[in-house]
């Protein structure tokens, strides 16, 4: 998701947003994408095509865990024997466009520190749902993310369109590329090692938005990829590509869905759109869930903000463009700062650490491109370098006040 302040960043988003909001003005005028949009009537029975429990409403309580609590511990064990018995570490990683690269530097600095742990559950969302696989399979995969976030060019993630292009498209770039690296990087192996960690007990999770429900969407990779069924990794990918289609700039994806025996599809845009970093929803008692796998310990929840904490400083020209992408970068940033606090006020009523990271203020370096190798390999290197004698991870979020016990 966007949210940089450096001009040159600037004018070439303000480009795509302004002939996105020129299509809006003028739609009707082109062709758009066919659809067989599902109707609101059938969106809580409408399941993907073979592949029964792939996703649940993000504002709800994800299925996987309310069929925990319909099994015996017996069952639960031995469908999932890797959530017993042993301590459990969860990691949620945040959007950022290309600072990402900070999570992956951080991740493998902390992987020569020695002291990172494999993960139970992994969540991401945009950015963060590129990284999250990697992630969650291990140490053994940080060259992939140092790779992605060190190597990866604006020429790599999208084509700017024409503005006849846009006017009769879908939005105001073509993000081919960006799919050609991603699957290029999430291979048939990759899908095969998310299916066997799902057999252990550990949870791969991504988040979207169902832009028709305006409603976050949390999609379980590793069930997807153990299902068998046909496609997994093409579907995988797409949830990926999803997660990352910042609305007007980048293609919505268009998911198949089935209902009543019927083929629809469904418009998913950028999980940041509805939540920027996530975890489980505040119905759910994570408390519950601890008990029934027979936690050791209190887990660990670690939350990796891949921005910093505050806009920085600018004076805004007093142009409708400027004011609108500054207005619109506050708001995520504001939302990024409610998702920190939902979630440590969660982990406290629940029994879990909090830990926090996040790109310091001092770091001041600038992106000539929307996608800058050499930025992105600085922040790279910083969060490489924050973490490998052990990374200071912050107990809540900035000015809250911890209590003693």
């Amino acid at each position: 998701m966007y949210t940089g302040e450096h001009p040159i960043r600037r004018l070439d988003l303000m480009r795509l947003v302004s002939l996105s909001l020129v299509a809006v003005v003028l739609a009707g005028c082109g062709s758009v994408p066919e659809r067989h949009p599902l109707t609101q009537e059938l969106q809580d029975v409408a399941v993907i095509p073979g592949i029964p429990g792939a996703r649940d409403w993000g504002d709800g309580t994800p299925g996987e865990f309310a069929e925990w609590f319909d099994l015996s511990r017996e069952e639960v064990r031995a469908l999932y024997p890797r959530s017993f018995d042993e301590s459990h570490n969860y990691l949620a990683l945040s959007g950022g466009g290309s600072r990402g690269a900070f999570a992956a530097g951080l991740l493998s600095g902390w992987t020569a520190a020695g002291t990172r742990p494999s993960f139970t559950i992994v969540t991401g969302v945009s950015t963060g749902a590129i990284i999250a696989p990697f992630a969650f399979l291990g140490p053994k995969y940080d060259h992939v993310l140092k790779d992605v976030y060190t190597t990866m060019s604006t020429d790599d993630a999208f084509e700017m369109r024409s503005l006849l292009e846009t006017l009769t498209s879908d939005a105001g770039a073509d993000t081919t590329p960006m799919r050609a690296r991603i699957e290029a990087v999430v291979t048939d192996d990759v899908v095969a090692a998310i299916a066997a960690e799902y057999r252990k007990g550990r949870l791969l999770l991504i988040g979207t938005t169902n832009l028709d429900a305006a409603r976050p969407v949390t999609w379980n990779i590793t069930r997807i990829a153990s299902s068998g069924a046909p496609n997994v990794r093409q579907l995988i990918i797409d949830i990926i590509m999803a997660s990352a289609a910042i609305p007007g700039a980048f293609p919505p994806v268009l998911l198949d869905v089935e209902a009543n025996g019927q083929r629809y599809d469904e418009m998913h845009v950028d999980g940041s759109a509805t939540t920027s970093v996530f975890f489980y929803p505040l119905q759910l008692d994570w408390g519950e869930v601890m008990d029934a796998n027979e936690v050791d310990g209190k887990p660990n929840l670690y939350v990796i903000r891949n921005g910093q904490l505050r806009e920085k400083w600018m004076s805004v020209e007093p142009k409708t463009l400027t004011i609108t992408l500054r207005a619109v970068n506050t708001l995520i940033t504001a939302g990024v700062g409610g998702d920190m606090y939902r979630m440590y006020l969660a982990a406290r009523r629940d029994g879990l650490n909090y830990h926090l990271a996040y790109i310091p203020s001092s770091f001041d370096a600038e992106e000539k491109e929307l996608f800058d190798p050499a930025y992105m390999t600085e922040l790279f290197e910083l969060g490489y370098e924050m973490a490998k004698d052990g990374y200071d991870w912050q107990p809540a979020p900035p000015d809250f006040e911890i209590d003693s016990d």
